[in-house]
């Protein structure tokens, strides 16, 4: 049994490992190092104000530039990774310090921001569901945030929760057009941590499911279900954890980008990854549980089977003890005291009958004793 579990956990941390990105010992602070398997990048630009909006994919860079000397809010989403000159070209336009450069381009990352007196970063995780909903999707989100602009890095152009912030500056709902770029800021990483409750309500289902088939049928493939649950949620405990601290600290620090009203609502974003994080740590706890559930439900299982066998012996000992009696053959005509019922011409009836007389008296009694009754079943 350990070893088998020992075996099911290497194969878990096999396939459910995450790339892991990492610049080699001894290279220069701003090093960008581009992953082959990234895609190109496409740069999407917002510029908007209460009355005038530009929507339009970018080219090259340099284009930006004119936005963002403007004073209407200019949103820059990058989408992708796989081109180091345009990613340098991208930092020389909003004048990113090399670090900046390197923390928006390196995916390991843990959340966090970082203030750079005129510019303030802000790194995030951004999860989504996989299409077979047996897992999710994690990616980094980087956010530069300047006075009159804010410019986003995506890892993957295909997992994006920003949608709905789109359609609200583009059909100027709400009052996301009448605020500065510290309330788009806000409501993109509102977005984000808003991403995490599909996941959760995913892993709920699954948890019930699990559950059921825990008390109904458990299966070697059942215990595998829960570790890969398990490790699941531990990723997802480490995606979410560290983004409490970054609201919190976006709220509590003196920056001069964010505004007093801003961090009002960042309050209620800090509030919304509490949540989040209080779902987690309750899966992961039902999710021990269906371990202990398992041992049970298998162990009442082989309890069950047990008892059966133990009934069918306990009545087949008697009557292979009388069966071995009549089998000795001793011969009656030597003595009377030789089994005298070999001569009988109802002895064979009535050795039969005397077994299926001590095998009902044995079933009567385990029955009053209520041994034939079946044990707590997990479903009560």
């Amino acid at each position: 049994m350990i070893r088998n579990i020992r075996q099911l956990s290497k194969v878990i941390k096999k396939t459910s490992s995450r790339k892991k990105y990492y610049h080699p010992p001894g290279t220069a602070p701003g090093t960008i190092i581009i992953d082959e398997d990234s895609q190109k990048p496409q740069i999407y630009l917002i510029d908007y104000n209460q009355i005038n909006l530009v929507h339009q994919e970018i080219k090259n860079p340099e284009d930006c530039q004119p936005y963002l000397d403007t004073k209407s809010v200019s949103w820059v989403d990058v989408q992708g990774l796989g081109n180091q000159d345009i990613l340098e070209r991208l930092g020389q336009v909003f004048e990113l310090h090399p670090l900046v450069l390197e923390d928006v381009v390196n995916m390991a990352e843990r959340p966090k921001s970082e203030d750079y007196e005129d510019q303030l970063l802000i790194i995030a995780r951004m999860v989504t569901p996989t299409d077979t909903n047996e897992g999710f999707c994690s990616e980094q989100v980087s956010f530069v945030l300047g006075k009159n602009y804010l410019l986003t890095v995506q890892e993957e152009p295909e997992y994006d929760c920003f949608e709905g912030v789109r359609n609200r500056i583009i059909k100027g709902k709400g009052i996301i057009r009448k605020q500065g770029a510290d309330y788009l800021a806000y409501s993109l990483l509102d977005a984000v941590i808003d991403g995490f409750f599909p996941v959760l309500e995913m892993y709920g289902e699954r948890i019930e499911e699990l559950e059921e088939e825990v008390i109904n049928d458990p299966t070697p493939k059942t215990l595998q279900k829960i570790y890969r649950l398990r490790r699941e949620l531990v990723q997802l405990r480490r995606d979410i954890w560290p983004q409490r601290n970054v609201i919190n600290s976006l709220i509590r620090d003196s920056s001069e980008i964010i505004s007093d009203e801003v961090r009002i609502y960042l309050r209620d974003c800090y509030d919304h990854s509490i949540q989040v994080i209080d779902m987690v740590e309750t899966y992961r706890e039902l999710s021990s549980g269906l371990m202990d559930v398992y041992l049970s439900a298998v162990s009442n299982k082989m309890n069950e089977i047990m008892k059966i066998l133990t009934v069918v012996s306990s009545i087949f000992i008697p009557l292979t003890f009388v069966a071995g009696i009549y089998g000795m053959n001793f011969n009656p005509d030597k003595s009377p005291y030789n089994m005298p019922e070999l001569n009988s011409y109802w002895g064979y009836p009535i050795c039969l009958g005397f077994m299926a007389l001590i095998a009902g008296s044995l079933l009567f009694i385990f029955w009053k004793k209520g041994w034939l009754s079946h044990s707590i079943s997990l479903k009560e």
